[in-house]
């Protein structure tokens, strides 16, 4: 948090610097990264991403687009981006990033060029399955994600939400890895609380469950308050699926 002296702002331990919430995903036929955050540049190069295939979107605040003219690295080894997301979020990328969008033809080469794809149901990157979960964020609707492959449902990705209604955590029930939001212990009008996000997990029933978009009100030991199988994610971290 800029200009706080909090425990957790001034912590010693690297997993306690967060920066936005986003993940970046692998398989043996592509990649693609779900949301290009504020800090998607510091995170591609942090992390030595060289390879981008796609993109897919949860919503269109800040916090989760702002990133999204980094892209252009990408998009010009590709030749260019194809863009995953809702017609209600293709419409604010649309506008927020009209010069890339809007330039037809592209006269710069090095220049982002999207490809829009608007969601509608489940699609297919390579042989991963992605269905999209409408959840509210506050008063709005975004989009989790379900990732499956070979008829395993390996990832429920829930990164803001206010709330998951029955019909989502029945569409998710037993996935072996749960990532959702729980920003705080105190309640939030637009974010999961740890006791509302530990409530989803018991309905859900996942194998492993990992917490994101964390405030600074938590600390990463606050892990050791959780029950078993249930973490804090922190920057960095890497899953890996067999």
């Amino acid at each position: 948090m800029i200009g706080c002296d909090c425990a957790v702002c001034r912590s010693s331990d690297p997993r306690d610097k967060r920066l936005r919430s986003s993940v970046y995903i692998e398989t043996p036929e592509t990649a693609f990264i779900v949301d290009t955050g504020t800090d998607f540049r510091t995170q591609a190069l942090r992390e030595n991403i060289r390879r981008v295939d796609a993109v897919v979107f949860t919503h269109s605040h800040t916090d989760h687009i702002m990133g999204f003219d980094d892209l252009r690295r990408f998009s010009w080894q590709r030749g260019s981006m194809p863009v995953y997301a809702s017609a209600k979020t293709m419409a604010d990328l649309e506008r927020v990033f009209m010069f890339a969008f809007k330039a037809t033809p592209n006269p710069f080469p090095y220049y982002l060029k999207p490809e829009p794809h608007l969601i509608s149901g489940p699609f297919r990157l390579g042989e991963t399955i992605i269905t999209p979960l409408p959840v509210p964020h506050g008063e709005a609707e975004v989009n989790g994600y379900m990732f499956s492959r070979v008829e395993r449902n390996l990832i429920a990705y829930l990164s803001d939400c206010s709330a998951v209604p029955d019909e989502i955590a029945q569409k998710i029930l037993g996935v072996e890895c749960l990532i959702i939001d729980a920003l705080r212990e105190k309640p939030h009008p637009t974010h999961m609380s740890v006791a509302q996000a530990l409530e989803v997990a018991t309905r859900v029933q996942p194998k492993e469950t990992y917490f994101i978009h964390i405030a600074h009100e938590l600390a990463q030991a606050f892990e050791q308050n959780l029950p078993p199988h249930t973490h804090l994610a922190y920057d960095g971290l890497k899953l890996r699926f067999q």
